[in-house]
C-alpha cells in the first residue's frame, strides 16, 4: 500500500491551461532593414526600374546582413555608379572581410580612384591589379578605363600601364588594348600596338586591326596590303575575306571582290555578300550563279539565307520560285514580315488578286500589336487595290493604315490621289492641305493639290501658285509640267499648254501627259495630230481609263 501511494495520479486528464511546448515559442520577424529576400528584392527592382539610386541603397543594407561576397561586390558596383565614395568605400571593406579576391578589390578601389579622379592611387591599384595573377587581369583593367567619365585620365593610366613590355605573350590582350587607345582617340598608341603585335605574332587579326586602323586613316592602299596578307596568312578565315571584300566593293573594285568571296569555305554571310556585290554591279550572270550555288548550300546556309534567295528568283524573273523561298523564311527571322509583303507583292503579280490581300489581311492581324508592321501591311494592300483601280478599296485600306498612324504625309497622299480618281474632290483637297499643313514643304503634295484643283476647274489662282511653287523646286519633273500645261489649258491659254505638255511628252512619254496633250491639240482644231498621240498613248497602256474617258468626251 505504501508503494501504491507513491505512484503519480494518472486518474484524471492534464488541466487544460497547461502550457504546451509551442505556445512557448517565440517567432521573430525581422523589420525590412533586416530582411535579406527583401532588400535583395527591392535591388533587383531597382535594377529592372533602372533606378540605380534605390538599387544601391537595398544593396546596401542587404551586404551588411548577408555573407555571400557577390551581394556586396554587387553593392561597391552599384555605389560607384551613382558616385557614393563613401558607400563604395564602406562596401568595398565589407566585400574584402567577404573574401573578395585581390583582382577584385584593385579593380573596385581602381574604379573608385578614377571616379573621384585620383590619377595616382588609380595608377596604384591598377598596377596591383595587372600583377595579381589573375587569368583576367587585363581585361578588368580594361573594363575600368573603358567606364571612365574622363576620356583624358583613361588615356594617360592605359599609355603609361599597358605598355609593350607589361603586355602578356597574348596577342587577344594587345588587340584589346590597342582597340580600347583607338576608341579613347589615341591613335598613334593604337597603331603601335596594332604594329607590334603584328610583327610579334604575326596572326591574320593582328593584320587585320593593323589593316583596319590604317583604312580609318584614309591609308587605303597600306590597308588593302596588310588585309591581303593577312587573308595569304589564313585563306580559310571566312571574316577576313568577307572584311577584305567588302573594303574593295566600297572602293567599287566589284570583280575582284566577288573574284575573292568565290574562293574558299562559304557561308551564309559569303553568299549574301556575293549577291550584294553582283547587284551593285549589274552583273546577272554572277547573280545567277550565287543563285545557284546557294540554292545547293547545306540546309543549314538554305535556311538561314531563304528572304536572300527569294530575293535573288524575284531578280532574276523567277517569281514562283521566289514564292517558295519566302514561304520557307520563319517566323523568327527578321525579314520575316519582309517575306510575308513580298509574298503579297508577288501574288498580285502573279494574277492572284485574292490571294494577295487574304495574306495581307492576315498580316494586319497578325502584327495587330506592332503599329509600324501594321501601318506597312494597310499601305501595301492600298497599293494594290491602287494598281488594279480598286479605288474605293485602297482608300479603305488608307483609312485604316491612318488610324494607326494618323497624319502620316504618304498616307494622306495616296488616299488623296485615291479620291481625285473617283471624283470626290473635297475629299482630295481635304486630304492634299492636311498634309501639307503637316509637311508645307512637300513638294508632290502642292503639285498633287494645284492639279486636282487645276482640273476640277476651282481656285485656279491658288492652283497655279501651288504648281508654280512644284515646278521651282523640281523644274525637270514631267509630272509637275504636266499639271503645269494643264493649269494653262484650264486658265485658256492653249498655246502655252502645248509647248509645256509637248516638252514634257517628248522628256518622258507618259501615257496621262500625252492624253492632256492630245486633247488641248483637239481643242485647238489639230486633230490629225491629236489621234496621232492618242494612238501612241493606246499603244504603250490600251487600258488607259484616261484616254478612254478623255476620247468618249471628245467623240460623243
Amino acid at each position: 500500500m505504501t508503494g501504491c501511494a507513491a505512484l503519480p495520479n494518472r486518474s484524471g486528464p492534464a488541466s487544460p491551461s497547461t502550457p504546451q511546448p509551442l505556445a512557448r515559442i517565440t517567432v521573430a520577424t525581422p523589420d525590412l532593414d533586416h530582411d535579406l529576400l527583401a532588400q535583395l528584392m527591392a535591388g533587383e527592382l531597382g535594377l529592372a526600374g533602372s533606378d540605380l539610386k534605390v538599387a544601391s541603397q537595398a544593396y546596401g543594407k542587404a551586404m551588411m546582413i548577408s555573407n555571400d561576397p557577390e551581394v556586396a561586390g554587387k553593392a561597391a558596383a552599384l555605389a560607384i555608379a551613382i558616385h557614393d565614395p563613401d558607400g563604395a568605400a564602406r562596401a568595398i571593406d565589407r566585400w574584402q572581410a567577404l573574401g573578395a579576391t585581390p583582382a577584385q578589390l584593385a579593380q573596385a578601389r581602381a574604379e573608385l580612384a578614377v571616379e573621384q579622379g585620383r590619377t595616382d592611387e588609380a595608377k596604384h591599384q591598377l598596377s596591383l591589379l595587372l600583377a595579381s595573377g589573375d587569368k583576367d587581369a587585363w581585361r578588368l583593367f580594361g573594363r575600368v578605363l573603358i567606364g571612365s567619365r574622363d576620356s583624358a585620365l583613361a588615356s594617360n593610366l592605359l599609355e603609361s600601364l599597358a605598355t609593350p613590355d607589361r603586355l602578356p605573350p597574348d596577342p587577344k590582350a594587345w588587340l584589346a588594348m590597342s582597340q580600347l587607345g583607338e576608341q579613347l582617340g589615341r591613335h598613334t598608341y593604337a597603331q603601335q600596338l596594332a604594329d607590334g603585335a603584328m610583327k610579334r605574332f604575326g596572326t591574320a587579326d593582328t593584320y587585320a586591326w593593323a589593316a583596319q586602323l590604317k583604312l580609318n586613316n584614309g591609308d587605303r592602299n597600306g590597308g588593302l596590303n596588310l588585309l591581303k596578307q593577312a587573308q595569304v596568312k589564313d585563306p580559310g578565315n571566312i571574316g577576313l575575306r568577307l572584311t577584305y571584300a567588302s573594303v574593295l566593293g566600297q572602293s567599287g573594285d566589284y570583280a575582284q571582290a566577288s573574284k575573292l568571296l568565290e574562293r574558299g569555305p562559304q557561308n551564309a554571310q559569303t553568299y549574301a555578300m556575293r549577291a550584294a556585290l553582283a547587284a551593285s554591279a549589274k552583273d546577272n550572270k554572277a547573280l545567277e550563279q550565287v543563285y545557284k550555288q546557294l540554292s545547293q548550300a547545306p540546309s543549314d546556309v538554305r535556311e538561314s539565307s531563304a528572304y536572300l534567295l527569294g530575293q535573288l528568283a524575284e531578280v532574276l524573273g523567277r517569281k514562283e520560285d521566289a514564292l517558295k523561298w519566302y514561304d520557307q523564311v520563319s517566323d523568327d527571322d527578321d525579314h520575316a514580315f519582309d517575306a510575308d509583303l513580298r509574298t503579297a507583292i508577288l501574288l498580285q503579280d502573279l494574277g492572284r488578286s485574292a490571294e494577295a490581300h487574304q495574306q495581307l489581311a492576315e498580316m494586319q492581324t497578325d502584327y495587330l500589336d506592332q503599329p509600324a508592321q501594321l501601318r506597312r501591311a494597310y499601305e501595301v494592300d492600298a497599293d494594290l487595290y491602287l494598281r488594279d483601280k480598286r479605288y474605293a478599296e485602297a482608300i479603305d485600306a488608307f483609312s485604316h493604315a491612318l488610324q494607326v498612324v494618323p497624319d502620316d504625309p504618304d498616307l494622306l497622299y495616296g488616299r488623296g490621289l485615291a479620291y481625285a480618281q473617283i471624283g470626290k474632290i473635297n475629299e482630295a483637297v481635304a486630304d492634299f492641305r492636311r498634309l501639307l499643313k503637316v509637311k508645307p514643304d512637300d513638294i508632290d503634295a502642292s503639285n498633287a493639290l494645284g492639279f486636282t484643283l487645276a482640273d476640277a476647274g476651282r481656285d485656279l489662282p491658288e492652283a497655279e501658285k501651288l504648281i508654280a511653287t512644284a515646278r521651282a523646286a523640281k523644274p525637270d519633273d514631267p509630272s509637275i509640267a504636266d499639271s503645269w500645261g494643264w493649269l494653262q489649258y484650264r486658265l485658256g491659254h492653249l498655246d502655252q499648254a502645248v509647248e509645256v505638255l509637248h516638252s514634257a511628252w517628248e522628256n518622258g512619254k507618259d501615257a496621262d501627259v500625252g492624253v492632256h496633250l492630245g486633247e488641248v491639240l483637239w481643242k485647238q482644231g489639230h486633230h490629225e495630230q491629236a489621234q496621232q498621240i492618242f494612238d501612241q498613248v493606246r499603244r504603250m497602256d490600251p487600258k488607259n481609263s484616261t484616254l478612254q474617258e478623255t476620247l468618249k468626251r471628245l467623240r460623243p
